[in-house]
């Protein structure tokens, strides 16, 4: 399990649910962290507390399916000097559940691919490079287990080419230290999951963390968060660490 203080994380969706939990969760390990919201006013709450923690941080905003928002947001931390080891691609959105999903309109695929997809690449094509150079990085993209519902189709259909991408560029990286990983948090009861969701949003730490924290040069691979529930993040690495390459 490597040691991350004083690295620093990029946590997409940070002010709230699974991104919250992440940005703490990683504070307390002592790293440091550029946490990012639509409204940047959103992550104030989690700003202190995880500056209380002792860590550096600092909020940044955009609207994921604006490229040009997105891109004045990488230009801005790259501007600050901030160098980015770890990033969680936690944000997402599912338009909506559409009970008559043949009268799904254009628009929830291309909304649904911009921030579930496009938005999670582009970040990680403008980091990854630098991780390379300097010989460290971590890559954790949000996946789903949502499947044979047309009713959500356009979040399903984004979140498998996300997974795709990713797995191939884990590819063009594979035994490196730059491990580039999914993550799986299955159905939280969070904004986005709703009450009726089977699990505590808490249950997905530590399974949404190992990606940072393996060292064995592995990438591609699936982490369902589940399967490391009420483990210590030692526990749950040691096992994610067992886990085969798809390669």
């Amino acid at each position: 399990m490597i040691n991350v203080k004083e690295k620093w994380a990029l946590i997409t969706g940070a002010s709230r649910g699974l991104g919250r939990l992440c940005a703490l969760a990683m504070a307390e390990q002592g790293c440091n962290l550029v946490l990012h919201s639509r409204n940047v006013e959103h992550c104030n709450g989690v700003l202190d507390e995880v500056k209380a923690l002792g860590v550096e941080a600092y909020t940044l905003q955009a609207e994921l399916s604006d490229m040009k928002q997105l891109e004045n947001m990488l230009d801005e931390i790259d501007k600050r000097g901030t160098q980015i080891d770890i990033i969680f691609n936690n944000a997402g959105l599912q338009t909506t559940y559409r009970t008559e999903f043949l009268k799904t309109p254009v628009s929830d695929y291309e909304t649904s691919f911009k921030i579930n997809t496009i938005a999670p690449m582009m970040i990680c094509y403008h980091f990854i490079e630098g991780m390379k150079e300097r010989g460290f990085g971590r890559i954790i993209n949000t996946s789903s287990d949502i499947n044979l519902e047309p009713q959500q189709g356009p979040y399903s259909a984004s979140k498998a080419a996300l997974d795709k991408v990713t797995r191939d560029l884990g590819y063009a990286y594979r035994n490196s230290n730059v491990i580039i990983s999914l993550s799986n948090p299955a159905w939280c009861k969070t904004d986005m999951g709703g009450t009726n969701a089977f699990f505590e949003p808490e249950s997905a730490i530590p399974g949404l963390l190992v990606g940072a924290f393996v060292d064995d040069k592995k990438s591609g691979r699936l982490f369902n968060a589940q399967d490391f529930k009420d483990m210590t993040l030692a526990e749950a690495v040691e096992k994610a660490e067992t886990q085969k390459s798809p390669y």
